[in-house]
This record gives C-alpha cells, structure tokens and sequence, in this order.
C-alpha cells in the first residue's frame, strides 16, 4: 500500500506548527492516497521516524516522503535522508521514494510579487526588493537564491531585487541593513523568503526596527506564506515523486 509523508521544517512557535498541520491537510484532500501523515524535522513532533511508524501502521509498504522546503541543502541533503535510512533499518520491507524540494518554481514568484503588492502602491520600477532567506553552509543555497531574484526582477521590471541570509554564506541581512542606512535610492520592500511565521520572523521585525528606518523607505513584507501557489507546488512535487519522478535517498 502506497502512503506519503510530508516533512515539514518545525518551529518552537506553536502558531508555526498549527500553519504547517493546516496547510498540509488543504493539500491531502488533492491527493488520491488512502495512507497520508504529517512529521516534523526538528522543534516538532512527530519526527520522520514517528511518521514512518504511523504509515507502516496503517498497512503501509511504499512510502513516497515530501520535504516541505523551499530549497535544496542540508536539511535535503543529508539531515532527512538520514532519518528515512533510520526507518529503513526498523522497516526493512518499507520502499521508500524522496520528493524534491520546491526549488526554483514559477508560481513561487507570483507569491513573491503578490507580497510585494499587498505593501506597495508604487510602479515596479520605482521600487527595490531584498529577499531574505534562511541561510545555509550550502553554496548551492546561495546560487538558486540568485536565480530567483534574477528572475523575480526579469519578470516583474522592478529597479533591483538583492538577496541576504540569516546566516551561513553569501551577504547576511544585518550588514545587508547597514548598507541600505547609506545607500538606497528607491523604497526597499522587504520580503522573508520563509514559509511561516515563527521566531526568524519575529528576529527580522526587531532587527529591522532596531535600525530605524522610515516606515516607507524600507517596508517588510509578510512571509512567503503558505499561499495558493505555494500549495499548488507542494501538490505538483507529490504528484512527481508518486507518478513520474523518481529519486533514491541520498546517503544521510
């Protein structure tokens, strides 16, 4: 019996766990499997391996796992696929196939522009946008991080869209924000490439509010969300890895 597993990120904010359970559940109704769970990475639970016990449960002996993220690094790479190893060793009759991050996806810069919409009344080309992601030791992370501003910029004509991190490699947000105190010619709009709102949320709020910046010259937007766009990705990943695509576990 075929089930699937979605994998979420986590949060220590309970608000961030219930938007995650929430989402998911709009999403199963899509999905024509008898068997579907929700796991948690990490801050969560139940963990992926709780997940997999709970499918195997119900009569499950293929199991298609769904990562909830936005891009490919070490969460994908190694953190679950380590844990799906875990459950192949207590479930050695399990198959087991792993889904793709959302990555660089379409619908996702429409959600982009979409948060930028709800802030501002400005023309696109009269207006600069920074992206903030999560961060990473990735180099891959940083490198698809650039395509999507490149592309948000290309499709929507805006003046510049930047990039910056919360940590890891690439440009951090903190000196990020330093910079624009000395040089921003347009109204930066602010946008945390984030799929709920938790502590980073809040971290960003607070750091931005601690530099003082003219409410209209520098403006945070609300998270990537988990939107209707956003929702309709998750759908195609799953319909990918039950149907279509098909990738081994990496080694964890």
């Amino acid at each position: 019996m075929q089930a699937v597993l979605y994998v979420a990120h986590g949060s220590r904010v309970k608000a961030g766990v219930e938007e995650a359970r929430q989402f998911i559940e709009k999403v199963k109704s899509q999905i024509d499997v008898e068997v579907q769970e929700i796991c948690f990475l990490e801050l969560a639970e139940p963990s992926i391996v709780e997940g997999v016990a709970a499918c195997v449960a119900k009569g499950a002996t293929e199991i298609a796992v769904i990562p909830i993220l936005l891009l490919t690094a070490n969460h994908a790479n190694h953190d679950i696929p380590h844990e799906i190893h875990k459950a192949k060793q207590l479930y050695p009759n399990v198959s087991f196939t792993y889904g793709k991050p959302f990555g660089i996806h379409k619908k996702l810069f429409n959600s982009l522009q979409d948060r930028v919409k709800q802030k501002s009344t400005k023309p696109n080309e009269e207006i600069d946008v920074l992206l903030i992601g999560r961060g990473s030791s990735d180099e891959r992370v940083q490198f698809d991080f650039q395509q999507i501003a490149d592309q948000l910029k290309r499709l929507n004509n805006y003046a510049n869209v930047d990039i910056c991190f919360l940590y890891g490699n690439g440009p951090l947000f903190e000196n990020t924000l330093k910079q624009l105190q000395n040089n921003r010619r347009n109204s930066v709009f602010v946008v945390p490439y984030l799929l709920f709102t938790g502590l980073l949320k809040i971290g960003i709020q607070k750091k931005m509010a601690s530099f003082g910046f003219p409410d209209d010259e520098v403006v945070l937007c609300e998270c990537l969300g988990y939107d209707e766009n956003v929702r309709q990705v998750l759908i195609e990943r799953v319909k990918e890895t039950l149907y279509s695509y098909r990738e081994s576990v990496p080694n964890g």
